[in-house]
């Protein structure tokens, strides 16, 4: 994403990355955002050049949207008047809004820029020049505050390769723990969550089905989608198939087979029976989600035989038909029967919605029930 095509009125970012695009950005941060893309997480990478001493508007909206900054502290980061108020920004973010920021200390000493020394001490003489003492306190206090929080080490975690590996990794586990905000609007569905994700740890070999059975409107659906938000990133392509049976009926499927392939394996014109499409899928490590499935057909159609996905990939079936899930060959011990709520689940459900609370204060109300 191009920070010129950014707006305040987008959606936000997972990782909002701060660098000095002379010392990395061909390097070191080209590799780190494709390999965060990779894992579909989203990111905000200003891939202009900089120019000029002033920060731009849209640049302050992106840190403000992100959920984590990663600062890559090189050699002469501190010599750019940009970067050090791109710091001031996300550390003023941490500070009011509790932003994750992390930082990498890519071939420099962290007390370089904990005490402005070395090519930061140098850097802050050129600017001594230039800028009022106020505003080089300011920058001072930032790299300060900034060095002394946990980040990683290129000096330490080697090579470049593995480091990037931990980062990306420490991202995920960050923003796994986030999405957990994600299900607390949702009534009565913690649990099945946890029950879901312990029969997909039942196959670790080869592919795991998992069933989602259950009668029209009953939050199948909204089960699935739960499970895919939380674990998505730990593979290596994911695709939700919403309402499959309805696409087959008004549209046929051959359009979205196209659209899922070219999203799991990152480019056009495949055919699922393609010899080479099903090598590369059986190398790749997947998670799809098949809802409202009323045939066997109708995945066969999409992807091919399950069994030629990447050994680790996961497939979560939604249908209301049991018998479906026998005919896909999904283990009856990951057939997943989802229940009516509970009473007192249902009762929180619909105050939720007609009072905007889970109780309603009013006895009067009550005495309705």
């Amino acid at each position: 994403m191009a920070s010129s095509s950014f707006s305040p009125t987008q959606e936000k970012f997972d990782v909002f990355l701060s660098f000095r695009g002379e010392d990395t950005r061909n390097g070191f941060i080209s590799h780190l955002n494709a390999a965060l893309c990779r894992r579909k997480i989203k990111t905000f990478i200003d891939d202009e050049l900089k120019r000029g001493d002033e920060i731009s508007p849209f640049l302050l909206y992106a840190i403000e949207g992100s959920k984590i900054s990663i600062v890559i502290f090189s050699k002469d980061y501190a010599s750019s008047r940009w970067c050090l108020e791109e710091l001031v920004k996300i550390m003023d973010c941490r500070k009011m809004h509790g932003q994750i920021v992390i930082p990498v200390f890519y071939h420099v000493n962290p007390s370089d820029i904990r005490k402005q020394t070395g090519t930061y001490g140098d850097a802050f003489a050129n600017h001594e020049y230039r800028q009022r003492a106020e505003m080089l306190q300011i920058w001072r206090s930032a790299l300060t505050d900034a060095a002394n929080l946990s980040g990683f080490h290129s000096n330490v975690v080697r090579p470049e390769s593995k480091l990037i590996e931990k980062i990306v990794e420490d991202i995920l586990k960050r923003l796994n723990i986030m999405s957990s905000s994600y299900n607390k609007n949702l009534v009565g569905i913690a649990m099945k969550i946890q029950e879901i994700k312990f029969l997909l740890s039942i196959g670790t070999n080869g592919v795991c089905k998992v069933g989602i059975w259950g009668m029209g409107g009953i939050g199948k659906t909204t089960l699935a989608n739960a499970v895919f938000n939380k674990i998505s990133r730990q593979f290596e392509g994911s695709y939700f198939i919403r309402n499959v049976r309805e696409e087959s009926e008004k549209r046929g499927l051959i359009q979205l087979q196209e659209k899922i392939l070219s999203t799991i394996l990152g480019d056009e014109h495949h055919n699922i029976w393609h010899a080479s499409t099903i090598e590369r899928l059986r190398r790749t490590k997947v998670l799809f989600v098949f809802d409202d499935v009323t045939n066997l057909n109708q995945i066969n159609e999409l992807i091919g035989d399950l069994e030629n996905l990447g050994s680790g990939s996961q497939v979560i079936i939604t249908t209301r038909d049991k018998q479906v899930l026998v005919s896909c060959r999904v283990d009856n011990a990951t057939i997943y029967e989802v229940e009516e709520l509970h009473s007192d689940e249902s009762f929180r459900l619909f105050s939720r919605h007609a009072f905007k609370e889970n109780d309603p204060v009013d006895e009067d109300y009550m005495a309705l029930l």
